[in-house]
């Protein structure tokens, strides 16, 4: 098997994420929105949030229809109506009711189908380096909003927000379905050239792959759960109330503490890369360890950082980790249960993410309103992340005994 395919279908995987990840630039249409037909903040934004937590559910059953008819249909499906949710968002004129069902639903199910794809697919491609590649396509879809979202700023000035939906539909379809052509899993026992699991990687990985029911039957499932609900909930709480924790907290303006959330935000795709691959060196849960304690003490100090630029790079080191969460996890889960059925059991796994989505901003909110300053919520969540560090910690494999599938290890018989 040629190695330039495996690497090709990884490059139509990261593009298909990036589309994928323009949802992220949603802030984008919030004020146009707002101004153009007189919604409140809240109104709109509970798009975003009917989006993402439809995004966490559908993922689920994107994974199941997946093992049934293939990735390529999935795909597929997915770019389509991803695509068709943005465009319809078009005729949400005084309809945020409509806006809701467009953009939220019917592109939240396209989201979550296309999402799972191809972490499902390149988990398989590359069992020796299943932390980089997963971390390198889900980064793809944390930097979908770089791209989008001066884009889309520039279409709203020019033609208006309703006609901004419909281009970018229309531009998300035709590159998520291009791509999600590509989408295909690897001959049944597939080995890249040479490759012979390290000692670490057998000690991490289970014997057999596991169906959703069995791995549902593990605590090592809800272990991981907990783990990416806990270390979503802890970046998520921070971006909801990033503009207003730096104004409040650097003494900045408005103008200001945007041009730091730009910043900051590019943190959430470095940190996709960067701790999957180093998950790939230390084990995903020493990765997950390192991670929260890293959280611990920047949540404990961000309330005492004056100055702007400081304030910024920590807050774009706790988005790193709230990144690493998801290029770290799908690897996480394939190690643990198998790659052959990842799609199902990681896709139920990403309703931890529409939970912390929901749970996050509403902690932190309250959090804000019992203390005086950010500074109390901030150093709560620092807690709630100190004690979470047990259970990585504790976590092992559902099997000790060596993954015997991928290949036997060099020197073995």
């Amino acid at each position: 098997m040629s190695e330039g395919k495996r690497w090709s279908i990884a490059f139509a995987g990261v593009l298909m994420q990036m589309a994928l990840g323009a949802v992220y630039a949603w802030s984008v249409f919030r004020t146009p929105l707002v101004k153009a037909f007189h919604w409140s903040i809240s109104e709109v934004t509970l798009t975003f949030t009917i989006c993402i937590f439809v995004l966490g559910v559908s993922a689920f059953f994107g994974g199941l229809w997946l093992n049934k008819v293939g990735p390529r249909t999935v795909a597929l499906t997915g770019g389509f109506l991803y695509g068709l949710g943005v465009f319809l968002a078009s005729y949400s004129a005084h309809h945020l009711y409509w806006l809701y069902f467009s953009y939220g639903v019917i592109g939240g199910i396209g989201l979550g189908f296309g999402y799972i794809v191809p972490i499902s697919v390149l988990v398989k491609w590359f069992p020796d380096k299943r932390g980089l590649i997963t971390g390198v396509a889900v980064g793809g879809f944390g930097a979908g909003a770089l791209v989008t979202a001066p884009v889309a700023t520039r279409l709203i000035q020019s033609v208006g927000v309703l006609h901004t939906f419909a281009y970018l539909g229309v531009a998300y379809l035709i590159v998520t379905m291009a791509a999600g052509w590509f989408m295909q899993n690897p001959p049944a026992g597939y080995v890249p050239t040479g490759w012979t699991p390290s000692a670490t990687q057998v000690k991490q990985r289970v014997l057999e792959d596991y169906t959703l029911g069995r791995a549902l039957g593990t605590w090592q499932w809800w272990a991981l759960w907990l783990i990416l609900f806990l270390n979503t909930t802890a970046g998520i709480s921070v971006i909801s109330q990033e503009s207003p924790m730096f104004q409040e907290i650097a003494k900045v303006t408005a103008i200001a503490a945007a041009g730091m959330v730009g910043i900051a935000s590019i943190g959430n795709a470095v940190g996709r890369v960067f701790w999957a691959w180093v998950s790939d060196g230390i084990t995903r849960r020493w990765t997950f360890v390192v991670m929260y304690l890293c959280q611990v003490g920047l949540f404990w100090v961000m309330p005492n950082i004056a100055g702007a630029t400081m304030l910024t790079a920590l807050t774009f080191i706790i988005l790193m980790c709230y990144g690493g969460g998801f290029g770290t996890m799908p690897a996480f889960a394939a190690d643990y249960f198998g790659a052959k059925n990842i799609g199902p059991i990681y896709g139920l796994m990403l309703t931890a993410w529409g939970c912390a989505s929901a749970f996050g901003p509403l902690l932190i909110a309250h959090l804000r309103q019992t203390g005086t300053s950010f500074a109390y919520g901030l150093h709560v969540i620092a807690v709630i992340v100190l004690v979470s560090i047990v259970v990585p910690l504790v976590v092992r494999p559902p099997s000790t005994e060596v993954r015997v599938k991928d290949q036997p290890v060099a020197g073995s018989r």
